[in-house]
């Protein structure tokens, strides 16, 4: 993979060598995380596909803002669609987890016809309707309190997943190297983003075909969350794998990647 960055949007992006016969995948990491996260799977596709995966906004390598209003989902969106264009990417499938699911719907919902089909893994769906997000919200709406610090963007890093091996939702170490890396204002920022979103609305009108995967003992987004998408997405088929949490990208690359391909050989 090539290491490159797009300076007008201060975004870090990997690649393989492009080759116009073959699909494109792009991936979309979730919060706190980073293009690293997807490294098991640019080995597992990248002879037979062309592969983009990037460090959203304020994430590993890519660009850190100070404001709450520079994560509004639909900036991360456009990044995502600004990157496409730089790349010169007509149709290609969007790969997503946890809070990159955001991100993909809220692309989709804006650029459609770039789209050729969907997979969304550990989705989240309307946050602000679940218990803890009320519990939350209080806190969260005091991430403006950041504004009064002085700002020194550091350039982050990318977290070596290797070392942090079955890693629980919750666990403490794999969380403080992600949120160290981008930051405690960046993640509340994104937190409290994310909770003022409204997507559901929206799953109904998804015309292209959809996969959707999730870990059945998922903590942090409840699996109830990917069968209502289900439901809602028509052309849209669902995977469960049990007795996992929401880490699956990190944890059960083996089945994700299974999931993904049989997919792909159907839709493709």
């Amino acid at each position: 993979m090539k290491e490159a960055y797009l300076e007008e949007k201060g975004l870090f992006y990997k690649t393989n060598a492009f080759e116009q016969h073959r699909p494109t995948l792009v991936f979309i990491h979730g919060l706190s995380g980073s293009s690293s996260a997807w490294l098991p799977y640019e080995k597992i596709f990248g002879d037979r596909y062309n592969i983009l995966t990037f460090d959203i906004r304020g994430h590993g390598k890519s660009k850190k803002f100070a404001r709450r209003a520079d994560y509004e989902i639909e900036k991360f969106a456009r990044d995502t669609h600004d990157l496409i264009l730089h790349l010169n990417i007509p149709k290609f499938v969007l790969i997503s987890h946890s809070f990159g699911t955001l991100i993909a719907l809220e692309y989709i919902k804006l650029f459609r016809e770039n789209v050729l089909a969907s997979v969304f893994l550990s989705p989240m769906l309307d946050l602000n309707k679940n218990f803890s997000a009320r519990l939350l919200r209080p806190v969260l709406g005091l991430s403006h309190v950041f504004n009064i610090f002085p700002f020194h963007p550091k350039p982050g890093h990318h977290v070596d997943y290797s070392r942090h091996p079955r890693t629980t939702d919750w666990n403490v170490k794999r969380c403080y190297a992600d949120v160290r890396n981008t930051t405690l204002r960046v993640y509340l920022h994104c937190l409290r983003q994310s909770l003022a979103l409204e997507q559901e609305y929206f799953l109904e009108k998804i015309n292209v075909p959809t996969l959707i995967v999730h870990g059945t003992h998922d903590t942090m987004s409840p699996v109830k969350n990917s069968i209502r998408m289900s439901k809602k997405i028509e052309n849209s088929e669902l995977v469960l794998i049990p007795d996992t949490d929401h880490i699956i990208v990190l944890n059960n690359v083996k089945e994700v990647s299974g999931a993904i391909e049989t997919f792909l050989q159907k839709i493709l």
